[in-house]
């Protein structure tokens, strides 16, 4: 659904130029949203999120003011990994690919972005990149976990509550700071 919305608002995306690789969802609450540009010259953050926010935000008007992070998807799972829990700075990624986990570390100013509010962001960006992703305050023990199984068993109890199509970066109202190559949109 997002997906075919974001097709009628984005001509970019219609003509082949950026591309929404993943969508991470809980209905009604937040989205995040991962896409690539298939031209240098194209921003594709800031293709989705538009100009003062405009096609992002008649998107978020359809689903109901679903709040919807705009992320930069990466091949690289750190990279993207890094993207995806946007706003929060990460520190430093550690992947252990053969368990498809990712061990992150914050600062402790850091570490309720990384969270999110009841543990939102970093459940929707482990659903984004398919890792199990791990917060840990530098210098303390690990605190938050988040396993894809865990967030699929979940996903799979709300209708429409996931959306997916291959691997994300973030967006935000009429804030757009698309120079770090991430938007978060809220009304």
């Amino acid at each position: 659904m997002i997906r075919k919305l974001f097709a009628t608002e984005v001509p970019e995306i219609t003509g082949g130029t950026v591309e929404i690789k993943v969508i991470s969802r809980e209905a009604g609450v937040r989205s995040k949203v991962a896409v690539m540009s298939h031209q240098e010259s194209i921003d594709p953050v800031g293709s989705l999120v538009g100009r003062r926010g405009v096609r992002v935000q008649a998107v978020m008007a359809e689903i109901g003011d679903e709040k919807i992070d705009i992320v930069l998807w990466d091949p690289d799972p750190k990279t993207f990994i890094t993207n995806a829990l946007a706003p929060a700075k990460v520190r430093e990624v550690e992947i252990k690919e053969a368990e498809k986990m990712a061990k992150i570390k914050v600062d402790s100013d850091q570490l309720s972005l990384a969270i999110g509010k009841a543990g939102q962001n970093v459940r929707l960006a482990s659903k984004l990149t398919g890792y199990q992703i791990e917060v840990d305050k530098e210098g303390m023990p690990p605190i938050a976990m988040v396993e894809t199984k865990a967030v699929d068993d979940a996903a799979s109890a709300q209708p429409n509550a996931t959306e997916s199509a291959d691997v994300a970066k973030e967006a935000e109202p009429e804030t757009t700071d698309t120079g770090g190559d991430t938007a978060t949109a809220e009304n």
